[in-house]
């Protein structure tokens, strides 16, 4: 029988917990895919004590994680510790620096470091898998680096974060308002307890930032993310939507062409004729165009014990194969390195939520800063005074050059007639 492949794993968390369980209920499975059996040897986490449910004692403890870099007796280290920096980073450099293969569900560290990190590994001429740190259980990461791997690629959006999804869907099931169900989700941990890098748009943007990468062929560029969450989006908004035929979705998207790199995590109103529309829950979804492929349509769990597990362990039966390759799909040194592309030039619909005070004049007002600014109004919707007194106005507009819409909101600055500032969400089209 072939040597076993020794796995050290980081971190005994919900996905740590369930790797030890994949590996021991598909182990005869997963050791005839592999070629080779993957035993974990070794394990470390901050608490020692803890009761997992699962029976550790038959792996050795390591109480500093660094140490499983040098280890003899390890051939693979998986991270599951979790943030861009500390601990996590510094295994990372440490275990591909000792010329070891590393797996990790990281994707704050990859969308951070992750060109750095394969560099070290390509000098090593070792592994560099995160299959985990994007949709979870989705093989999004395999399917563009290596399915799709002959295509051009024009653009890349999709769904990439199940918090989000789960709230705006329970908002739209239910007429129920964004707090309510963040307190909601957060009672049944789908919500961390500080949920604002789910919310505000900042772990989709990690996600989208690796996409575009591995799509494109240029070099993770996180920080050129424009990133807009959810956290203003109310009941009225998901209601208007719904009356004008979409529903509200967060999406990230991706294109890239001569004027450089575009990357946007945004609210956007999705048609009910796109496969977007109909992703509902904690699912995940990613879009990809290729030249000759076509749409390639990814959906499915997002994160949780199984599905990451699931990734994670796939990485490892690739490793078990001694399957290496670039980590983003080509060497390191082949990456362009895009600039941001300006999204002023950019052309869409969008559509605007105001709320005004109730007086004569102020619909007038409104539709005189759009039409100062060269932007035509598809459809219309004024409700009635609420119990505050205030009127909700929600507007979709024509094709327009984004940079004229923001002209428009630009003379609207500072109007008396608007109690709230105004919210704006893209329109994505089919």
């Amino acid at each position: 029988m072939s040597q076993p492949l020794k796995v050290a794993l980081a971190g005994l968390g919900t996905v740590g917990g369930g790797v030890i369980k994949l590996l021991d209920e598909n182990r005869e499975l997963i050791e005839r895919r592999a070629g080779r059996p993957i035993e974990v040897v070794a394990v470390t986490a901050r608490d020692r004590t803890r009761d997992r449910g699962i029976d550790l004692s038959r792996f050795a403890w390591v109480d500093d994680a660094t140490t499983l870099a040098d280890a003899q007796d390890i051939d693979v280290v998986v991270e599951l510790i979790g943030g861009s920096d500390g601990p996590a980073l510094t295994l990372a450099r440490e275990t591909l620096a000792a010329g070891k293969p590393f797996v990790t569900a990281n994707k704050a560290m990859i969308a951070h470091h992750g060109i750095e990190l394969a560099g070290l590994a390509e000098q090593q001429g070792v592994a560099l898998k995160y299959e985990a740190a994007v949709a979870g259980g989705i093989p999004v990461i395999k399917g563009l680096r290596e399915g799709a791997a002959a295509n051009e690629i024009a653009q890349v959006f999709g769904i990439l974060n199940g918090t989000c999804n789960y709230i705006l869907t329970e908002m739209e099931e239910k007429g129920s308002d964004f707090a309510d169900v963040l307190a909601e989700a957060q009672r049944l941990g789908y919500a961390e307890a500080d949920p604002s890098f789910d919310i505000d748009g900042v772990d989709a943007a990690h996600k989208l930032a690796i996409l575009a990468s591995l799509a494109f062929g240029t070099a993770v560029d996180f920080k050129n993310v424009a990133i807009t969450g959810i956290r203003h989006v109310i009941a009225a908004d998901i209601k208007e939507a719904a009356a004008l035929g979409f529903r509200i979705r967060l999406v990230g998207q991706g294109d890239a062409d001569v004027k450089g790199l575009f990357q946007r995590v945004h609210p956007c109103l999705v048609p009910l004729s796109h496969p977007l529309a109909h992703v509902s829950g904690s699912l995940n979804a990613v879009v990809a165009h290729g030249n000759f492929v076509g749409r390639l349509f990814f959906q499915g769990r997002g994160a949780g014990e199984g599905p990451t597990a699931s990734a994670v362990v796939a990485d490892l039966i690739d490793i078990a194969r001694g399957e290496t390759g670039p980590a983003f799909a080509m060497p390191v040194a082949s990456l362009a390195r895009a600039e941001p592309a300006p999204a002023d030039d950019r052309r869409g619909r969008v559509y605007l939520r105001f709320t005004v005070a109730d007086r004569p004049g102020v619909l007038a007002e409104i539709t005189a800063a759009m039409r100062d600014a060269g932007v035509s109004i598809e459809s219309l919707i004024q409700r009635g005074a609420a119990a505050d007194g205030n009127v909700l106005i929600a507007i979709v507009t024509h094709v327009a050059p984004e940079k004229s819409v923001m002209q428009a909101l630009e003379r609207l600055e500072g109007s008396q007639s608007l109690v709230a500032s105004p919210m704006l969400m893209h329109i994505l089209e089919e």
